[in-house]
C-alpha cells in the first residue's frame, strides 16, 4: 500500500508557473505508474499526465500537452508536475495516484482514473484572470 501527498498547489495569475509534487511512502518496493488528475465541482475527474516506474512512458491529456511536464525521482519517492502558461480553465483541485504498473498494458491504459489504487487527499490550484 502506497500513501501519496500532494503539495505545491496555490493562486497565481494566469500564465505564471506551478511545480506540484506528489510524495509517496509506505510499501514502495514494487514498480508502480504514476498519474496526474484534475477535478471541479460537478465534473468528473480529468486525466492529466501519467508516467511509467521508469519514466521511459509519458502520456498527456489534450488540454495539457505541450505546456505541462510529469518527472519523477523513485530516489526520492517523488512526483512533479511541472505547469506552464496556466489559464483559467486549469484551475481544480490536482490529485496524484499510483498503481501497479504492468508492462503488457499500454500506457493510454493509464489515461483512466479506475486502473489506479491509492490516491492523494489533492492540492488546490487557482487561476486568476
Amino acid at each position: 500500500q502506497v500513501q501519496l501527498e500532494e503539495s505545491g498547489g496555490g493562486l497565481v495569475q494566469a500564465g505564471a508557473s506551478l511545480r506540484l509534487s506528489c510524495a509517496a511512502s509506505g510499501r514502495t518496493t514494487s514498480r508502480y505508474v504514476m498519474g496526474w488528475f484534475r477535478q471541479v465541482p460537478g465534473q468528473a475527474r480529468e486525466f492529466v499526465a501519467t508516467i511509467s516506474w521508469s519514466s521511459d512512458y509519458t502520456l498527456y491529456g489534450d488540454a495539457v500537452e505541450g505546456r505541462f511536464i510529469i518527472s519523477r525521482d523513485n530516489a526520492k519517492n517523488t512526483m512533479y508536475l511541472q505547469m506552464n502558461s496556466l489559464q483559467a480553465e486549469d484551475a481544480g483541485v490536482y490529485y496524484c495516484a499510483a498503481g501497479s504498473e504492468a508492462l503488457y498494458h499500454d500506457v493510454s491504459h493509464y489515461s483512466k482514473p479506475g486502473v489506479y489504487e491509492n490516491w492523494g487527499q489533492g492540492t488546490q490550484v487557482t487561476v486568476s484572470s
